[in-house]
């Protein structure tokens, strides 16, 4: 299921965009506001957390399979010095309560420096970068008039078609933990796959190579999912990569919300989607 799901929501969104040709703008940002709230909503309440919380457990596992000789060492030494007298127990007795505090102070400094937070940061950055190339699909947004010059060859878009496909196969990494995220990649591919076949259509492109476009882009999410269970070198570095997809996903669901409306103008139907969305991933 965590397989078929992302890949039929590409192809029900290019079946759609053939059959329907929707043109109704308002609907299609409608549903994008609610593929976007509901996209965020399981990463902040799902994804991210369970990421802190690996993170924290595989630090912890690190610190309790250390090597136990340094604890004997210290056992020993204070077992020696209990030997010397009352005024040098008192000095040990201070001692051991400053290592206490600068071990807690430690403790705290590790906790503060999180690197997953960098991981999330890089996500962002890199999600960035992606739209120069795929200018903006990822979050339905396509740049363009929508009519090529030369609509007897049109041509290709090779780097829009790589950067969906780097995109969507990172966005199904965290899938194979976390099967709940593949609910939400399918709502947020659908639309976008609607927007994208509906470009290509009005672009003049072939109808073979637009149905190519869009089944390589259906697989990429199922593929990264895989990908990450099969995969040893990435099962090891699955925490990482999820706070990675953490900052893609952040970017791109926030910026689906804030692109849905019109001149920041209040939109009763949009808030309801919205709330809806969050509801909806909250209970997921």
């Amino acid at each position: 299921m965590i397989y078929l799901v992302p890949l039929l929501s590409v192809l029900l969104g290019y079946a759609a965009a053939l059959i329907l040709k929707p043109s109704n703008k308002k609907s299609l940002k409608l549903l994008l506001a609610f593929s976007g709230a509901f996209l965020l909503a399981l990463t902040v309440l799902h994804l991210l957390p369970e990421v802190y919380e690996s993170s924290r457990t595989t630090q912890e596992i690190h610190v309790d399979t250390a090597p136990e000789h340094d604890h004997d060492h210290l056992a020993t030494a204070h077992l020696d010095e209990s030997h010397e007298g009352h005024n040098h127990d008192v000095h040990t007795d201070e001692h051991h309560d400053h290592d206490d505090e600068t071990a807690t102070a430690e403790e705290h400094h590790d906790h503060s420096n999180n690197p997953i937070g960098l991981y999330i940061m890089a996500g962002i950055i890199f999600q960035i970068i992606l739209e120069y190339f795929s200018k903006g699909a990822e979050h339905g947004h396509v740049h363009g008039s929508g009519h090529n010059h030369d609509h007897e060859h049109p041509s290709m878009p090779w780097l829009l078609f790589i950067s969906l496909c780097i995109h969507a196969l990172l966005e199904g990494m965290p899938v194979h933990h976390h099967n709940e995220m593949a609910w939400g990649i399918a709502i947020h591919h659908f639309p976008i796959a609607i927007i994208l076949t509906a470009f290509f259509i009005n672009s003049g492109l072939n109808k073979m190579a637009i149905l190519l476009f869009m089944c390589a882009f259906a697989v990429m999410t199922p593929l990264g999912t895989l990908a990450s269970g099969q995969l040893l070198f990435l099962e090891a570095y699955f925490t990482e990569i999820s706070a990675v997809v953490v900052g893609i996903l952040f970017h791109i669901s926030s910026t689906i919300i804030f692109e849905s409306g019109e001149n920041h103008k209040f939109n009763l139907a949009k808030l309801l989607v919205i709330i809806l969305g969050v509801v909806m991933a909250y209970f997921l």
